[in-house]
């Protein structure tokens, strides 16, 4: 029971955060607009069309050139990896998705990632220190998370929420300079409320570290989800637990990982330490102890 509450749990608190988080874009917009123009209609307006634009060209962005910023290689045959061949084949199986294509990454330390839009177009990569150090109970555990990932159709969910904090910086940029420059002018609207114009400017500053401190909230849930989406699949929740245990433990980053494609891996590729409220991934040790209670 434990294991299914905290899926349904983790998927409540992944829609109140996305809720959230448009409705803090739309903000954004209003607040943009209310600066500048005295009006927020505008901004309303004009907010969800750019976002939507600008979302769906990110979108079109294909599972290949995340493939190629890792450097990953395609496994084409069973006969290249049997094991993990017929370890995806059947995760895969088990949470009735279709089988992701297979890449595997030349690096010593050990780690995963799941990339593609929707289950049809997805692809599961992992590197070769994941094969070398783990045992076979873990690295399915490994590759369960990820076609949990892709069951939940997370990657598109990190799209999106990516693409809109994109959305954001791009609109405060604007925002800053169009005030930068009514400024120079000496133009401003007289029946501005001052309560509402100094929001609207502390929004305008502070805007885009809040959309990243929303999107990190966003893919730490996310993973919380896919470790009990996980241990579903395999119904082997202690042998994740020991697979996040040992790559944790490695303090050798992967050399290919960048910070873009940082959020899609198991666990923080580039290792490095920082405040729980700026990581990408939860910390370890809570999810170590999340698995070993179900």
């Amino acid at each position: 029971m434990l294991l299914y509450e905290q899926i349904r749990k983790n998927k409540v608190k992944t829609v109140f955060i996305v809720t959230g988080f448009v409705l803090f874009v739309l903000l954004v917009g209003a607040a943009i607009s209310y600066v500048n123009y005295g009006d927020a209609i505008p901004g309303l307006i004009f907010t969800p069309i750019f976002s939507l634009f600008y979302v769906g060209i990110v979108i079109m962005s294909s599972t290949n050139i995340v493939m190629k910023m890792n450097r990953a290689q395609e496994v084409t045959s069973v006969e290249e990896h049997r094991f993990l061949w017929h370890t995806v084949e059947n995760m895969a199986m088990v949470a009735r998705v279709p089988m992701p294509r297979i890449f595997i990454i030349n690096d010593p330390s050990p780690n995963a990632f799941a990339t593609g839009l929707k289950p049809e177009k997805a692809a599961v990569a992992v590197t070769t220190g994941l094969l070398d150090r783990l045992s076979r109970e873990e690295v399915e555990g490994v590759i369960a998370h990820e076609v949990a990932h892709i069951k939940n159709y997370d990657v598109r969910l990190s799209t999106v929420t990516l693409a809109l904090v994109s959305v954001i910086a791009i609109m405060s940029d604007i925002g800053s300079r169009m005030l930068f420059f009514r400024s120079i002018g000496g133009r401003r609207d007289q029946n501005q409320n001052p309560i509402f114009l100094i929001i609207g400017l502390v929004l305008l500053v502070l805007a885009p570290l809040i959309a990243m401190l929303i999107n990190m909230a966003i893919s730490r849930n996310r993973e919380f989800l896919a470790d009990a989406s996980g241990a579903e699949l395999t119904r082997n929740p202690d042998a994740l637990a020991s697979a996040l245990e040992k790559i944790a433990n490695v303090e050798t980053p992967v050399e290919q990982a960048s910070s873009a494609s940082a959020p899609l891996y198991f666990s923080d590729p580039l290792k490095k330490k920082v405040s729980a409220l700026f990581s990408t991934h939860p910390d370890p040790v809570e999810r170590i102890s999340r698995l070993r209670q179900m």
